[in-house]
């Protein structure tokens, strides 16, 4: 296919979603037919378009044509020649006195190729779901801002145009050519994952430490505010440092250079920072678990295809920056690959204690995330994309699944008309496998995936690279390799662990409440696309078979690593002849200790698991069988680290004293009220001093002036009588006091 149709079509592929949401509140918002049907044509299109972008810059006619000998030479053209596509508009004059445009604009090269497979079947397949998670086809609920089990959802168009914009928003941050089209949708998905999250917004619960849909979305949206406001100013950096903010632009061995390992070191923790919030990285991760509040199609688009996901892509996209960064100062990856690692571990150690089907889901996010940030931090530029889309494929089938779960628990609920027993807690389940065979058979794909079940899984091959990865530099001389190394197989095992136990309490033994006994297999909206993804759960990871595996050559071509790699390595192999101490991209040598650590792991954790929970499955009304051995841990892992309760007493309650007493109480009503009402009193006390004033010398002088006037208006009228004689005595008695008054006057004066 040319290059203009698929220039194209990399600029339609964000727009039809767009263009839906638009319709959807525009016009077909009272046909709730309509708007799933435009609002599968736009995803599904933008599926078809970005396949075949993606297909044309995989090389798939070479390889077809030529084998694997004609794609290598691909994959060697794309190394010099990594974008594929590229078209950007003048949008805005941004320094009219030299005549430059800050441009817009999309490109395509294998990093954005492996990202448009993904990203729109994963959305397409949560777009299918969302019809029947929804009871499409059922008695309307009228109930709108909570859930109406067992009933169409009463806003079930408003959530179909906030999924479209949802997808909009992550489609245009994959296709993005520069930082700040890419920030566009990044905020984007940022709003819609307030809109969705607290989508229920009416649920509210008796329990005082759940957090409701509301308070969740509020949540979610402030903290990754905080880490946006930073990413901001390394935009801002970016551009004064590259005097672009086009990927294609900076990312050259020239620019990187000049600017310097430590404003490049400087500019990428910036832009971290805003991947912490956005991937839910500690110490900014605790919205994501309270997120789990929105349905399971939000879920499963924050976790899989859209928002987290676009936090690893984005340090992932600027990784030549990153990887100067690291040359510059070991700080970078203590900072990066630190951070990842403690995030790992610990929602790992997390996840091991929660109950909820959903929320346990919500730490192994987390968790897998930090491996891909701890990857990162080392240099593992493949390992970490590998995961990314490994992960993307198993963890929405396990939101799904997750979903499929709690749909089949509200039938049951529906059927004995119980609505007390929480039909998401994991302790109340039991004996789904035979209930949800479907269900069951795609969520032990994806929970084994999860777990990096050897060989068979994706997660396995995209898992143990990261381990080789970290494996190889601790063994070289970087000390934090080896620390990441040993904290990663920690939080594997317990992944491996955790994954076993809720396998083994939603599945096996025997139905524990009557909601489990009456649950059943959701419809074919739900489970189709369960079967879908469990195809890539599995087969995805094949293409990341490392060349090295076994110590055998020619046997295993990592397609993935080669053709991802492409993206930067001719980049960073020159940045490397100019600054010593970045990494290249390099095939590592077969080591069996990391391929033997993570299938230990693997093994381990499940087998540990199946022992504790799947072997003698828990009965009705029995204790987890972590409380005893556990104790006090356990109440410190079932309670999340108390990080929850440190923020709101570190950050919380000070701010809310901070309004409400100084602000309110003494700024507020002590300083701006007492100043005004000073004011007003003094203005008040000089009006009655004013009004006193005008009382008794204006009023009381007119009115005396008048009596005066009036007292001699009286006196002289008593003398008008009419009488002739009189007014005739009266001038000659005038005339007289006249004369004699001129005769004196001289002398009085003299």
């Amino acid at each position: 296919m040319n290059e203009a149709t698929l220039t194209t079509f990399t600029w339609l592929i964000p727009l039809f979603p767009l263009a839906s949401f638009f319709l959807i509140f525009l016009v077909t918002r009272h046909n709730r037919t309509l708007t799933w049907m435009l609002s599968w044509a736009a995803i599904i299109t933008s599926l078809v378009m970005g396949w075949i972008v993606a297909f044309n810059t995989f090389g798939l006619s070479e390889l077809l044509s030529g084998g694997q000998k004609g794609w290598k030479e691909h994959v060697h053209h794309l190394v010099d020649h990594p974008v594929v596509i590229e078209s950007s508009v003048a949008w805005l004059p941004f320094r009219p006195e030299i005549g430059s445009w800050l441009r817009m604009g999309v490109a395509v090269d294998p990093l954005t190729a492996v990202m448009l497979f993904m990203v729109p079947f994963a959305i397409t397949m949560i777009f299918i779901y969302s019809v029947g998670y929804h009871n499409y086809g059922k008695p309307r609920g009228t109930k709108p801002g909570v859930p109406n089990h067992g009933k169409e959802e009463p806003m079930f168009t408003r959530f179909f145009g906030f999924f479209c914009l949802f997808a909009a928003a992550m489609l245009t941050l994959v296709v993005a050519d520069n930082l700040l089209l890419l920030f566009v949708g990044w905020e984007v998905m940022g709003l819609c994952s307030y809109l969705l999250i607290g989508f229920w917004y009416g649920r509210e619960y008796d329990d005082p430490k759940a957090t409701p849909p509301r308070k969740a979305s509020i949540k979610a949206f402030m903290t990754t505010r905080v880490a946006d406001v930073v990413m901001l100013m390394g935009i801002v950096y970016f551009y004064r440092a590259f005097g672009t903010l086009n990927f294609s632009e900076a990312f050259t061995a020239e620019a990187l250079a000049a600017v310097g390992a430590v404003t490049a070191g400087v500019i990428a923790l910036l832009l971290f920072a805003g991947t912490v919030g956005k991937s839910a990285q500690w110490p900014l991760h605790t919205w994501l678990p309270d997120a789990m509040e929105g349905p399971t199609p939000v879920s499963a688009m924050i976790h899989a295809a859209a928002m987290v996901s676009a936090g690893v892509y984005m340090v992932v996209r600027i990784f030549p920056l990153l990887a100067l960064g690291l040359a510059g100062s070991e700080s970078v990856g203590l900072i990066v690959g630190g951070i990842g690692a403690i995030t790992a571990l610990m929602a790992a150690t997390i996840a091991v204690a929660q109950n909820d089907v959903k929320r346990v889901l919500a730490y192994s996010t987390i968790s897998q995330l930090g491996f891909m940030i701890a990857a990162l931090g080392i240099g593992a530029y493949v390992a970490a994309a590998f995961h990314l889309i490994t992960h993307a494929f198993f963890k929405a089938l396990l939101f799904l699944g997750s979903g499929s779960i709690i749909h089949g628990m509200e039938h049951g609920a529906e059927h004995v008309h119980d609505h007390h027993t929480d039909p998401q807690d994991m302790m109340n389940m039991g004996g789904l496998k035979d209930k949800m065979p479907r269900t069951f058979i795609t969520f032990v794909i994806g929970g084994l995936a999860l777990a990096g079940f050897p060989f068979v899984t994706a997660g396995f091959w995209s898992k143990d690279e990261i381990l080789a990865d970290a494996w190889h530099q601790g063994t070289h001389g970087n000390t934090l390799g080896m620390i990441i190394f040993i904290m990663l197989c920690i939080a594997a095992f317990l992944t491996a662990f955790y994954t076993m136990r809720q396998i083994a309490l939603t599945f096996l033994g025997q139905p524990r409440t009557p909601l489990a006994e009456h649950a059943h297999e959701s419809n074919n909206y739900m489970t189709l696309p369960l079967l879908a993804l469990a195809v890539f759960a599995i087969g995805f990871g094949w293409l990341g078979i490392p060349d090295t595996f076994l110590g055998t050559e020619g046997v295993f071509y990592n397609y993935y690593h080669h053709f991802v790699g492409a993206t930067v390595e001719h980049t960073l192999h020159e940045l490397h002849a100019l600054v010593p101490g970045v990494h290249e991209l390099v095939t590592l040598e077969f080591d069996p200790v990391p391929l033997i650590a993570s299938i230990v792991v693997a093994l381990g954790g499940l087998t540990v698991g199946y022992l504790v929970y799947g072997r003698n499955p828990l009965k009705a009304n029995e204790p987890d069988p972590l409380i005893a051995p556990l104790g006090p841990l356990y109440t410190f892992l079932k309670n999340k680290w108390y990080w929850d309760e440190l923020y709101d007493t570190i950050f919380v309650q000070p701010t809310i004293w901070f309004s409400e007493t100084f602000v309110y109480e003494w700024v507020d009503k002590g300083v701006i009220d007492g100043t005004l009402h000073l004011a007003a009193r003094s203005t008040y006390a000089m009006g009655q001093y004013v009004k006193r004033f005008e009382e008794r010398v204006i009023n009381d002088g007119v009115d005396a002036i008048k009596d005066a006037v009036l007292w001699l208006s009286k006196e002289f009228r008593s003398i008008q009588a009419g009488n002739i004689q009189e007014y005739a005595l009266m001038s000659v008695l005038t005339a007289a006091a006249f004369t004699i008054l001129l005769i004196l006057l001289p002398r009085i004066i003299g």
